[in-house]
C-alpha cells in the first residue's frame, strides 16, 4: 500500500510523526510512506488552495517534503508531483493537536486535506487529538492516537463505505482527551455543534498603536448532543464520522421546490 500523509500543524509537528509511525504500520513491510505536509502551521485554513499564486515544495529528505501551501495543496503537490504516475492509495491527515469535532471540521486544515483526497477519488482519513485535562498533563498527550490509531485505521481502510457516487465518503477521527488506557472504544457518530462557541474577534492594540484583531474559538469541552462526535469524545470514545462534500440539504429540496412553484403573491 502506498500512503500520502499530510497535516495543518507543519511539517515539524508532533503529530506528523506520529502519524508517520500510523502510516508505516498500515502500509506494512512492502508498503511507502511519503510525506508531503505545510512548511509552516496551516490551522484553520479549512480546504483552502492557492490558486492565485504558486508555492515551492522542497524534498527534505526520502519520501519526505514541504510545501508553501495549504494542506488541500500538499494533497495535489503529492498525486500531481511529488508521486505523478504512483498514485496513493490512502491519503491520512493529521495527528492534529486539539480536536476537529462539531463545528471545528469547518475550519479544519487537517479535514480539509481529506476533502480534497476525497474529490480527487482517494480514500482519506483526518485525525485528530482532543486536547483536555486527561492528557494535556501527559508525558505524551498523544497517547491515545498513537496507540489506537494503527488498528483504527486498518479497521476503515478493511470495512469503510467509501461510497460509489461523485463524492465519495470520507472519515473524520477524534481521540478523546485522555490516556490510552482510559479509552472505551470507538464509537460510529454524526458531526456535532457546539453551543455557544462561535468564532469571534479579539481587538489588540501594538506598542506602535496600530490595531489588529486576534480570531477566538470558544470553550471545547461542551458537549454536543448524544450520538455525535464530542459528546462521544468527551466520554472517552474514539469518534468515527463519516463525511463527504456534497453540501446540499436534501431533506428540505423537495420542499423548497414546491415553495418556489407556488405563484408569487406579490405580483
Amino acid at each position: 500500500m502506498r500512503i500520502l500523509i499530510t497535516n495543518d500543524d507543519g511539517i515539524n509537528a508532533p503529530g506528523l510523526k506520529i502519524l508517520q509511525t500510523i502510516a508505516k504500520e498500515v502500509a506494512g513491510p512492502d508498503g511507502e510512506v511519503w510525506t508531503v505536509a505545510p512548511a509552516f502551521e496551516q490551522s484553520g485554513v479549512g480546504h483552502c488552495i492557492s490558486y492565485t499564486h504558486p508555492f515551492m515544495v522542497a524534498e527534505l529528505g526520502p519520501h519526505r517534503f514541504a510545501a508553501e501551501g495549504s494542506p488541500a495543496d500538499c494533497v495535489l503537490a503529492g498525486i500531481y508531483d511529488v508521486l505523478v504516475g504512483q498514485r496513493p492509495d490512502l491519503v491520512l491527515s493529521g495527528v492534529n493537536r486539539g480536536n476537529n469535532a462539531a463545528e471545528n471540521a469547518l475550519y479544519s486544515g487537517t479535514v480539509g486535506a481529506a476533502i480534497e483526497a476525497s474529490l480527487q477519488g482517494i480514500p482519506a482519513i483526518a485525525l485528530s487529538q482532543f486536547y483536555g485535562p486527561g492528557n494535556s498533563r501527559l508525558e505524551d498527550p498523544f497517547e491515545s492516537s498513537r496507540s489506537h490509531g494503527a488498528g483504527l485505521v486498518r479497521r476503515l481502510v478493511e470495512v469503510g463505505d467509501w461510497g460509489s457516487g461523485d463524492y465519495g465518503i470520507f472519515y473524520n477521527v477524534n481521540f478523546p482527551p485522555v490516556a490510552a488506557a482510559a479509552v472505551k472504544g470507538v464509537r460510529a457518530v454524526a458531526q456535532g455543534y457546539r453551543t455557544g462557541t462561535l468564532f469571534g474577534v479579539e481587538p489588540y492594540s501594538s506598542p506602535s498603536g496600530r490595531r489588529f484583531l486576534w480570531i477566538k474559538g470558544g470553550p471545547q469541552h461542551i458537549p454536543t448532543a448524544p450520538g455525535t462526535d464530542a459528546h462521544a469524545n468527551l466520554s472517552h470514545y474514539i469518534s468515527v464520522t463519516p463525511m463527504r462534500c456534497d453540501l446540499t440539504a436534501h431533506d428540505i429540496l423537495a420542499k423548497l421546490g414546491e415553495r418556489l412553484d407556488q405563484p408569487d403573491d406579490r405580483q
